[in-house]
């Protein structure tokens, strides 16, 4: 049973479950279903288009019970560990390009108190940067200057692309180390992600996934792409 059908003219998704979830709501209000059909034992459900902080932290604050996995849902689910080596990586083409082994970070010299790193040939690099990554680890990231890099005897060995030091625009070997790993106190998203990957909230996605061709469901709300749903959609004035 379709409750609720809205046209958005963006291609990013995350921002509509709100507004949907909010005039769903209001559509049970004015039809005397329910004050709160989300206080009644519905489940929200939604693919991982819809995952991001804001909306995590919505649905906690509005205690919606909601199941709605981030992308890398699936990796951390023991069900699917050999699913590369089974079928493959997704959109994989032609054989596997070889990785150049390289001279690894660890015999670089780097001390965290004055910022500085030493290459395995004893020159001293730049300070490229210096932050949080986006795992909220600080981190420092150091390159070789173009001169020293260029003229090292070792540059096939130590840079990925040795041909990159031998122009003015081009790079040093770069190194990052880890400084200090995440503090960060818990997110709403790692609520979410504790929901999802908890043997009923496996069940209850496995389920929505199972009659995706349906919108909305009675008593559980399931989200799919504008674009796969036209449809379904109807347009706004």
């Amino acid at each position: 049973m379709i409750v609720d059908a809205q046209a958005f003219g963006s291609g990013q998704e995350h921002h509509v479950l709100k507004p949907v979830l909010e005039n769903v709501k209001k559509t049970y209000q004015d039809l005397g279903i329910s004050d709160d059909v989300y206080k009644d034992g519905t489940i929200v459900t939604a693919d991982t288009g819809y995952a991001n902080e804001a909306n995590m932290e919505y649905l906690y604050k509005q205690a919606i019970d909601a199941y709605i996995p981030d992308k890398q849902f699936r990796s951390r689910d023991p069900k699917f560990a050999n699913q590369k080596e089974k079928h493959g990586k997704r959109h994989q083409q032609g054989k596997k390009k070889k990785t150049k082994k390289m001279i690894s970070a660890s015999e670089f010299d780097v001390n965290p108190v004055d910022k500085i790193c030493k290459c395995p040939e004893g020159k001293t690099m730049w300070l490229k940067n210096e932050g949080l990554d986006n795992r909220d680890n600080y981190k420092l990231f150091f390159e070789g200057r173009l001169t020293d890099c260029r003229n090292c005897s070792r540059k096939k060995q130590c840079m990925e692309n040795p041909n990159s030091a031998d122009t003015r625009r081009g790079h040093g070997r770069q190194v990052s180390f880890t400084i200090e790993h995440s503090k960060r106190k818990p997110k709403y998203t790692d609520w979410v992600k504790q929901r999802v990957d908890s043997e009923k909230g496996k069940l209850i996605y496995s389920h929505r996934m199972s009659v995706v061709d349906n919108l909305l469901l009675l008593h559980k709300l399931h989200f799919r792409r504008p674009w796969r749903s036209t449809c379904v959609w109807q347009h706004r004035q």
